[in-house]
């Protein structure tokens, strides 16, 4: 019996549209547009994309600051 070997490589997108930022970051399209901070770039007229790296560091920073809110929030009860 014969055996083959498929040799697959994914590239993966780091610029994505408004859907598949929104899609990325688990919202709403709606709700992505009103609420995302992370500016898009048009990379030829009329071509937006949102850079993942980008939205990372959104998404990092929304998380560095629920701990420093619940931190805060713990010693105040604390003290």
């Amino acid at each position: 019996m014969a055996s083959a070997t498929l040799n697959l490589s994914v590239v993966e997108k780091r610029m994505l549209s408004a859907l598949e930022a929104a899609n990325y970051c688990g919202m709403a399209a709606k709700h992505f547009k009103a609420l995302c901070p992370v500016n898009p770039i048009e990379l030829r007229p009329g071509e937006i994309r949102w850079d993942k790296r980008d939205l990372d560091s959104w998404i990092d920073g929304c998380k560095q600051g629920a701990e420093e809110t619940s931190r805060e929030a713990i010693l105040g009860k604390l003290g």
